[in-house]
């Protein structure tokens, strides 16, 4: 189990972490979201020991996560952490940079397991491909399969499909997120998409200056979100009042309806494939709504919550 407990941490007496506590158990996968610069990469870069804590203690089951004070070769060796940047070895092949850290002892060993990692992040057809040669979305790819290679017992990515091209990026985020749960590899992704959060993720926590304020299973948050903060984390949101009480709204929770309380000026239409949002005007406040057809600007509908 990891254990994380009243963690704190200051860059140039800059509070960046806060009190921060979870526990997290084998296998599972725990998603950090939050607006840019909230503390997220800061967070994982003190977990995996790169920096001192100001305060607090880290613990993977009895061993204590230390950092530079203590290690002269900062991070821990049971876990492996992937930044933003790759640091890729640039005139070495792929397949060079994934087995990089695999024993040469049992060459067909080292040979059969560098393929199995390529084979999970699509990168077969580059493993003899120079490092230096590679789009900024394949060397990300291969980043994922070299943290992998000595499958480490905790895992610490940071936006791992950041720059990795939609149609890919699914099939990615599948084959890498089963074969973590299946060889229960814990792991903690620091993300900004919600996808990452709401179809892989066992847990999620919301953090925001630096303190985790909510906690939970991803699927219970983001059907009863605290505030319009947690709620636009997830995408578009609409605060409305009902029944006197201000609620979030989600588009796809607004449909036009004959009559309602809720009549809208339709301003835009935005075509999303198997249906358009539309932005309509209620009074000074904008809303967004989904809808199979597209609606002409100007015209008035009415809207309810399903």
């Amino acid at each position: 189990m990891l254990s994380v407990n009243a963690i704190s941490f200051s860059y140039l007496k800059q509070p960046v972490v806060k009190k921060v506590s979870f526990s997290l158990t084998k296998g599972k996968n725990l998603a950090l979201i939050g607006e840019s610069g909230c503390g997220k990469s800061t967070l994982l870069k003190l977990i995996y020991g790169l920096y001192d804590l100001d305060e607090g203690q880290i613990y993977w089951n009895d061993i204590e996560v230390l950092g530079p004070k203590f290690n002269l070769i900062p991070g821990m060796t049971f876990m492996k952490y992937l930044a933003q940047d790759f640091d890729l070895m640039p005139f070495i092949t792929v397949a060079e940079n994934v087995g990089k850290h695999l024993s040469n002892f049992y060459p067909e060993e080292k040979k059969r397991r560098i393929a199995e990692l390529l084979e999970i992040v699509e990168m077969t057809d580059y493993a003899n491909v120079k490092a230096k040669f590679l789009s900024g979305g394949q060397m990300q790819r291969v980043a994922l399969a070299r943290v992998l290679a000595l499958e480490p017992e905790v895992l610490l990515l940071d936006e791992p499909f950041s720059h990795i091209d939609n149609f890919r990026k699914n099939t990615l985020r599948r084959k890498l997120f089963g074969y973590l749960k299946q060889q229960k590899i814990t792991c903690i992704v620091a993300t900004h998409d919600s996808t990452d959060v709401l179809a892989f993720a066992d847990e999620v926590a919301i953090i925001k200056d630096g303190k985790i304020i909510e906690r939970g299973i991803p699927n219970y948050i983001y059907d009863n979100p605290k505030d319009k903060y947690i709620a636009s984390l997830f995408g578009d949101v609409n605060e409305i009042e009902i029944k006197g009480e201000p609620k979030f709204v989600y588009p796809h929770e607004l449909k036009v309806v004959l009559n309602s309380d809720l009549k809208v000026e339709i301003m835009n239409s935005y075509f999303r494939g198997s249906h358009y949002l539309i932005e309509a005007k209620f009074g000074n406040q904008i809303l967004f709504f989904e809808n199979d057809v597209l609606l002409e600007n100007g015209e008035m509908v009415y809207l309810k919550k399903v």
